[in-house]
């Protein structure tokens, strides 16, 4: 049976405004407002949580292009046939816009039979292009069949077009990625109009999605998920948790599987260790928890299981592999006419499908076993449960984790997953909390901010929280500031990316979490700085670093905002104890009024997390975890010590000596020992 352990928990308690859902005389809410004040751009990319509205925003952005911008024709491309409902015909002009959005049954080509494989695709190509070629304005297709008509065709037939990406994120600047080449080929050209969209960008492999170049061409909008949930009518609570289990899933998940909530359950991939293989019984085995199988719904194909308490609910099984079974029951979970019906469905049971795209506004919460690898996915499964709906006051995602076993190889394994999701953990907190605007001291207040009962004082390092946009100022004293606009760019839409890759970090998140003798600069500054080297090369250094530090203060910020929340908490009171990121920001806000850069950097950023782990993990378990880590500990490497070497230069610039390795405080001595390693390596180097 499950252990029922929380690891990393998050819970956002949402200040229940209202203002997401409300709409402006032209029937757009927020973001889709705030997408459309940029409908001139060539170049658009619009990064914005599950539930939005990004479709309709395309819709209002697409119409405005065909009508006033000499767009001839726009093609919507998303990434699989499910997603293609979401572009249906829409009566915008009931709402108070100018125009409706209308697609002709035919050019809705992820409604054609058929899987998107090049032999069948080559009717689909072929459909492309007879669009192409006719006085029609709007086509949908798949990923797939865009990579196969651009093939075909080359990039100069699509001219003069809107081409609007939907799910961008599985875009990659990757040479083996196709659609990506094709994108920069497109953009190279410049005879195009783009709109990407994407409610997660970030990516599990933590490779860029744009050439900065490309990237450069385009503007952003954002809308956060901290603006998204605090503007809803009736969800009030969003809990993200991790659960350990010892033996198989399937007796762990009757303890977390409530047949009273909507539920998504994600089953593990059949090549995941969390597998029993048997992906048809591991389905037949949870309907047989819930209660007895009484038949399947003829019309919709959901099976209907007789609970203990005599109510029968209504189960989508998206597993089997008898494809006629499987697209009945898609089809009655896309059925438009039973969107708003709650009873429609009670739970749905998916492996590979019910991600990203998939609309179910009443999902109260998304259990998934095993650790997804990609970041992305989780928070597109997350997602699912996030949506508005009445009734609805607390949605929920969990995550199903195998404890560590006895043998040393599952030991290892384990750890894997444990510390994959302490990363996903600490990117939600991220993704959740408000965003940071930081600037050096004395950079003036900031319209629109509040900075409390004295307001903005000259002299302070002073926070200010812009309530309506969900934004802070920090400002923070020896704070590098980007020259580029490359380097801005980064810092204001791309700290996110940036933490990402530093989480998934395998080393730092070992050596942050379990070894007590790395000093916190070794992550903030060393890993950090290597990362955005790697990540953004073309930069300055100057530049370079001054991404690492918004990026390192970003992280910190919010993890001492969390240690302070946890802190005010009552002892047992666990609600509050992970909740209130925000309060925490608040209160942090109000504790630290002179803020220093290298105060932000003698923060490991993973204490609050390890702080909230060894309460969830047994003493013994906590132990043996270090101890395998312990056992991969080495000395310091050519590249670590020429870092080293590099931040003693500044050391020395700064202090007018050099470090000293007899030194009290850790890092000066981390940084004369690398100075050390460095003048070993080089002396080995030159006598070859």
């Amino acid at each position: 049976m499950t252990t029922a352990k929380p690891i990393p928990a998050v819970t956002f308690q949402t200040a229940h405004t209202g203002v997401s859902n409300k709409s402006n005389e032209m029937g757009m809410r927020p973001m889709q407002e705030r997408a459309y004040a940029k409908r001139g751009e060539q170049y658009l990319l619009i990064k914005s949580p599950p539930a939005s509205g990004k479709s309709r925003a395309l819709m209002f952005i697409a119409l405005d292009k065909l009508a006033n911008q000499n767009c001839k024709q726009v093609i919507i491309v998303v990434p699989e046939k499910t997603i293609g409902a979401s572009f249906g015909n829409e009566p915008l002009s009931d709402f108070g816009f100018w125009s409706d959005w209308e697609v002709k049954p035919q050019w809705n080509l992820c409604n054609a039979p058929g899987i998107d494989e090049p032999r069948v695709a080559k009717s689909k190509v072929k459909a492309v292009g007879e669009f192409l070629a006719s006085d029609d304005k709007v086509l949908v297709c798949t990923h797939a069949t865009f990579r196969f008509a651009t093939d075909e065709m080359g990039v100069e037939a699509f001219d003069g077009r809107l081409i609007a990406v939907d799910e961008f994120h599985h875009v990659s600047s990757n040479p083996d990625n196709r659609l990506g080449s094709q994108l920069g080929e497109f953009i190279g050209r410049d005879k195009v109009h783009m709109v990407a969209m994407t409610g997660s960008y970030f990516r599990g492999d933590a490779e860029a999605v744009m050439a900065p170049k490309d990237e450069a061409k385009f503007d952003t909008v954002t809308y956060t998920y901290y603006e998204q949930l605090n503007g809803y009518d009736y969800l009030k609570t969003l809990n993200i948790g991790y659960f350990f289990y010892t033996g198989q899933y399937l007796s762990a998940i009757e303890n977390v599987l409530d047949p009273a909530r909507k539920t998504i359950v994600h089953i593990p991939s059949v090549n995941s260790r969390e597998s029993t293989k048997e992906k048809i019984k591991e389905v037949e085995h949870i309907m047989d928890a819930l209660g007895t199988w009484k038949g399947a719904d003829p019309k919709t194909g959901f099976h209907l299981i007789e609970l203990p308490d005599g109510r029968t609910i209504k189960i989508a099984d998206l597993v089997d592999d008898d494809p006629v079974k499987r697209d009945r029951v898609s089809a009655a979970l896309k059925d438009s006419s039973q969107r708003n019906n709650r009873d429609h469905v009670d739970i749905i049971i998916a492996l590979g499908m019910a991600k990203e795209g998939f609309d179910w506004i009443w999902c109260e919460h998304a259990l998934t076993v095993g650790y997804r690898s990609s970041l992305t996915e989780i928070i597109q499964i997350i997602g699912r449960a996030t949506r508005d709906a009445k009734g609805k006051e607390v949605a929920s995602f969990t995550n199903l984790i195998a404890e560590p076993d006895a043998s040393e190889e599952a030991v290892v394994d384990a750890i894997n997953d444990t510390l994959k999701a302490i990363a996903a953990s600490l990117l939600m907190e991220q993704v959740l909390a408000p965003r940071f605007n930081f600037t050096p001291k004395n950079a003036g207040a900031q319209e629109g901010y509040d900075y409390g009962e004295g307001g903005y004082v000259e002299g302070q390092t002073n926070v200010g929280f812009h309530e309506e946009r969900g934004q802070f100022h920090f400002e923070i004293n020896g704070l590098v500031e980007p020259k580029s606009e490359e380097a801005s760019r980064i810092c204001t839409e791309d700290l996110n990316e940036v933490i990402t890759a530093f989480v998934q970090d395998k080393t730092a998140l070992e050596r942050g979490m379990f070894d007590e003798e790395t000093v916190p600069e070794e992550l903030t500054q060393l890993k950090m700085g290597k990362i955005v080297r790697d990540r953004y090369p073309e930069l300055s250094d100057e530049d370079q670093e001054a991404v690492r530090q918004h990026a390192v203060a970003a992280l910190n910020l919010t993890q001492k905002a969390k240690e302070l929340a946890s802190g005010d908490a009552q002892e047992g009171d666990d609600a509050k104890a992970n909740t209130a990121l925000i309060d925490g920001v608040r209160k942090f806000a109000m504790d630290v009024r002179d803020l220093d850069i290298d105060l932000i950097d003698s923060i490991n950023p993973f204490e609050a997390a390890y702080a909230v782990l060894a309460k969830s993990m047994s003493e013994g378990t906590l132990k043996q975890v270090a101890s395998v880590i312990a056992a991969k500990k080495v000395s310091i490497s050519p590249d670590e010590a020429r870092d080293l070497a590099e931040r003693a230069l500044i050391f020395k610039k700064q202090r007018g000596r050099l470090p000293d390795i007899n030194s009290q405080d850790a890092w000066e001595k981390r940084l004369a020992e690398g100075v050390a390693a460095f003048a070993r390596y080089r002396e080995k180097s030159t006598n070859g």
